[in-house]
């Protein structure tokens, strides 16, 4: 599929634009062996309800994922985080990892993100992988729902790497559920192969009811870049939002030089992408909370400013969790307009 069709100039890049970081981590890890959070945290979303901003987040504890839910007035102090869909050992997916990272919400850009009730439901998107460790085996894309944001219920179909393309194969990574006229979009980064040097791209799926799904084009809608480019490996983690008449989708890109940085594309239509091409989070300086990579975003507004939330992530000297050996520090951060 051709990615590059309408001119970038009909799009204002500085309404995406947020260039003042917070410069450290806003959730980090607990260093606490055994618990959730204690090796690293990652993967953020945030929404709003009750005059609250949230947000979901992963943990990681060297056995796989599971997720908190955490509570914010300013977008900045957040509360500890309360674990709200843990690994279940009867589950056919969640044995090990239990990865949610989206909720239907608000789409506009600029709006704080409010979330969707539908017949007093919120509806959430996970992925788990099938094995034991980081990112073990070939992940699935599951659906759940909660009258609480607190307690969620699987429902609908899961999407599974075997029922689409080779590109998808080797197993199905961070997602973003929305509503559009009617329909379930699941926007997510797959790819290609399990282990050893794969790449990833950026697919969708729609249903009308969470059981029924369709994956409408049989590749990538946003593919990784060609040598050189920032995102020549990964076109991953897709945040999928509307500005008036346009699509924005907030992805990062994974280069050969080893770092993660965030980007976006626009769309009319939903269906066919042009990527921007310019860095909006970039790595920081030796030594910050992001010199290594700046990526995974989630987008909220306040007061009429968007807040870009990232995981960012620092190399560091090794030291030790429990039996871990840890030689980065990866939390969430955030940059604001």
């Amino acid at each position: 599929m051709d990615v590059q069709v309408e001119p970038m100039t009909a799009y204002d890049p500085a309404r995406v634009r947020t260039p003042y970081k917070a410069g450290r981590l806003l959730v980090g890890p607990s260093g606490e062996p055994g618990r959730f959070d204690g090796l690293f945290v990652d993967c953020p979303f945030v929404c709003s309800d009750g005059g609250e901003y949230l947000m979901t987040y992963v943990g990681f504890d060297g056995i796989g994922y599971q997720t908190a839910l955490s509570r914010s007035r300013d977008l900045v102090e957040w509360s500890p985080g309360e674990v709200v869909l843990p690994r279940d050992p009867d589950h056919p997916y969640r044995r090990y990892n239990a990865a949610l990272t989206s909720v239907v919400r608000d789409n506009r850009l600029r709006s704080d993100g409010q979330v969707t009730w539908l017949d007093g439901r919120a509806v959430a998107t996970y992925h788990a992988y099938p094995e034991s460790g980081m990112e073990m085996g070939a992940a699935i894309i599951g659906f759940c729902a909660s009258d609480d944001l607190r307690t969620w219920k699987d429902t609908g179909s899961p999407l599974r790497p075997r029922d689409g393309g080779a590109w998808e194969r080797g197993g199905l990574y961070k997602s973003w559920l929305m509503r559009h006229d009617g329909l379930y979009y699941c926007f997510y980064n797959a790819k290609n192969r399990t282990y050893a040097g794969w790449r990833e791209q950026i697919g969708y799926a729609v249903s009308p009811d969470l059981e029924r799904w369709e994956r409408p084009e049989p590749g990538p809608v946003v593919p990784h870049g060609g040598t050189g480019e920032f995102d020549e490996r990964f076109a991953s983690d897709p945040c999928v939002l509307r500005d008036g008449d346009w699509w924005v989708m907030f992805y990062f890109g994974l280069s050969f030089d080893g770092h993660a940085r965030e980007s976006y594309a626009v769309s009319r239509d939903l269906r066919t992408w042009r990527k921007s091409g310019e860095i909006l989070i970039d790595v920081g300086p030796p030594g910050s909370a992001d010199d290594t990579y700046a990526h995974k975003p989630a987008i909220v507004s306040l007061d009429g400013r968007l807040h870009h939330f990232y995981t960012a992530v620092r190399r560091c000297e090794p030291y030790h969790v429990g039996a871990h050996t840890m030689v980065e520090r990866r939390g969430i951060s955030m940059a604001h307009g």
